[in-house]
């Protein structure tokens, strides 16, 4: 039986959004959908959560989350990599389980709007592909060989300046947004490695209405609109 651990990280002192996994949508915090789509989902053998936060800890563990750990302030800033603290929440549960644990999923409190579905078919594509890595996405608006530019030595160009001049954006590329909603590891992978793209990396896209991640207030309002609205984009 393949042992899979889900973690859910969320720190006390986020920045954008104040106390953004308390912050209320629809009567219920953050990190109550989050917590129930892993639940729901039914694949998970244990749901733990990482925070620096004994008010999120507490809150986390009343809709049905597991944890008993708070995470090193190193690993808490900022600045902090976030695969170093699921890193640190698969050590610590393998030590309080007492139990190796072959798949590691981590949920982002920050994309409410997935479905339990993505979850379960990114969870069978990962499975079935036998990969090493597994994040989630959905195409890009703006395109790096079309419309997206840098400043380099005072000089505008384009992010991808490649040679070929593309006239009209339906002939670029595809190019696919990270969308922090779903990441998965094997073991061995998430172990050795702090880098998301391998050999074995696996994409598993999400239409664009299921993929608002909360970086700031106004992403805050347009999910909360829409959930209140029950509508999709």
């Amino acid at each position: 039986m393949n042992s899979t651990l889900c973690t859910i990280c969320m720190r006390g002192g986020s920045q954008e959004v104040k106390n953004k996994s308390l912050k209320l949508i629809n009567g219920k915090p953050l990190m109550y959908f989050t917590i129930k789509q892993a639940i729901k989902s039914k694949i998970f053998d244990n749901i733990v959560v990482s925070t620096d936060s004994k008010k999120i800890l507490k809150h986390a563990k009343s809709y049905g989350a597991e944890g008993w750990f708070i995470r090193p302030k190193k690993l808490s800033t900022n600045k902090s990599s976030k695969i170093l603290a699921i890193k640190h929440a698969l050590i610590e549960s393998e030590k309080y389980y007492d139990k190796k644990f072959k798949y590691i999923v981590d949920l982002d409190i920050t994309s409410p709007l997935r479905k339990v579905e993505d979850i379960v078919r990114a969870y069978k594509v990962f499975i079935k592909k036998k990969g090493n890595i597994l994040i989630s996405g959905t195409k890009s608006k703006k395109n790096p060989y079309f419309n997206i530019v840098e400043i380099v030595n005072k000089k505008v160009q384009k992010v991808k300046n490649v040679k070929k001049i593309f006239s009209a954006r339906q002939d670029v590329p595809i190019t696919y947004d990270m969308n922090a909603s779903i990441y998965i590891w094997n073991r061995k992978t998430l172990v050795n490695s702090q880098s998301l793209y391998h050999d074995k990396t696996v994409f598993y896209e999400m239409p664009e209405n299921r993929s608002i991640d909360i970086d700031s207030k106004l992403d805050f309002k347009l999910v909360q609109f829409l959930m209140k609205k029950g509508k999709k984009l």
